[in-house]
């Protein structure tokens, strides 16, 4: 059996930072470091950060007056950047920064009189964060008959965005459905969807060339690795969402000729070796890689993180 990983796999630039973001905040203030939500959607990562003493909450009324709080990669509303200020918190922000050009979106639109629509998927944390900048402007759409089934007030007068971490076949239809009840309607300059989704998903394309299985590593809540998974399926392969190697079942793999490997931009490498150390076992010691771009994407730091960086790098020479 022969394992060929999808290369670009795993973390993408917003997940590393939102990552640095918390660690670098603990060893600038030391513990207890607040974090709203879960910085990503990853389990293991958020078991790593609270064995170093971040401390996850839900809601901001957890959080002591006048304490160190970060906001999730995810963004959040308004209203919660509100409570903060008022409870006097200091905020750092872990916000992908392809997120916040997607607010920034959304707030010069509805300043201009747009009525905003919302390409994403309900209940996701990224999606009632960009909702959450217009919280009464803003109507919901996640697939092709909730755009058959919208009234809106002005058809003339409308833009929209989309989440960051949907899939592009699946944006390219409600998009199509948009274009084609409201003529004219205004769209992001550029996509909304981040080059690491994108990125992604050509490689689970090329990789379902190639193999009969696709394990695609990734938390159950995680939208992109939930893209992936489905991507892979729709390229006529047999393809699971497992959170490490434990969730594997034998049949999957059993007698297969190439195994397929890849991670959601929340999943760390280590997941990735133990899946490969998994398989191996199972007669797969031969592992390829397959290169479909090389990514080099880095976001900046929030300033007050910035020197707390440079000595960390410091320190490991």
């Amino acid at each position: 059996m022969k394992i060929i990983l999808a290369n670009p796999r795993g973390f993408c630039a917003g997940v590393d930072r939102a990552i640095d973001i918390v660690e670098l905040s603990l060893k600038t203030y030391g513990a207890p470091i607040y974090v709203r939500h879960e910085i990503v959607h990853s389990r293991h990562v958020v078991n790593s950060l609270r064995q170093k003493g971040a401390v996850f909450v839900e809601e901001l009324n957890e959080v002591p007056d006048g304490a160190i709080v970060i906001f999730s990669a995810h963004g959040v509303a308004k209203e919660v950047w509100e409570e903060g200020h008022r409870r006097r918190l200091k905020i750092i922000d872990a916000t992908c920064p392809l997120v916040i050009k997607v607010h920034n979106e959304v707030n010069r639109d509805h300043v201009q009189g747009y009525e905003l629509i919302l390409i994403g998927h309900a209940g996701h944390p990224e999606v009632i964060g960009t909702l959450g900048q217009i919280p009464d402007k803003f109507h919901l759409v996640s697939s092709v008959r909730d755009v058959e089934n919208l009234q809106v007030e002005n058809p003339h007068h409308l833009s929209y965005v989309t989440q960051t971490t949907l899939s592009v076949d699946e944006c390219r239809d409600i998009v199509a459905a948009l274009n084609h009840r409201f003529p004219g309607i205004k769209g992001p300059h550029q996509e909304d969807i981040c080059y690491a989704t994108q990125n992604r998903q050509n490689a689970v394309k090329e990789l379902a060339k190639l193999v009969d299985v696709i394990l695609v590593i990734g938390s159950p809540n995680s939208s992109n690795s939930n893209r992936l998974r489905e991507l892979a399926e729709f390229c006529g392969i047999a393809s699971y969402l497992i959170d490490s190697a434990a969730d594997i079942k034998p049949d999957w793999v059993k007698d297969v000729r190439a195994v397929g490997i890849t991670a959601g931009a929340s999943a760390p490498e280590v997941l990735v070796t133990e899946v490969v150390e998994y398989l191996k076992r199972y007669g797969g010691p031969e592992v390829e890689e397959l290169t479909v771009i090389e990514e080099d994407v880095e976001f900046l730091l929030p300033k007050e993180l910035v020197s707390a960086k440079s000595a960390s790098q410091e320190e490991a020479l």
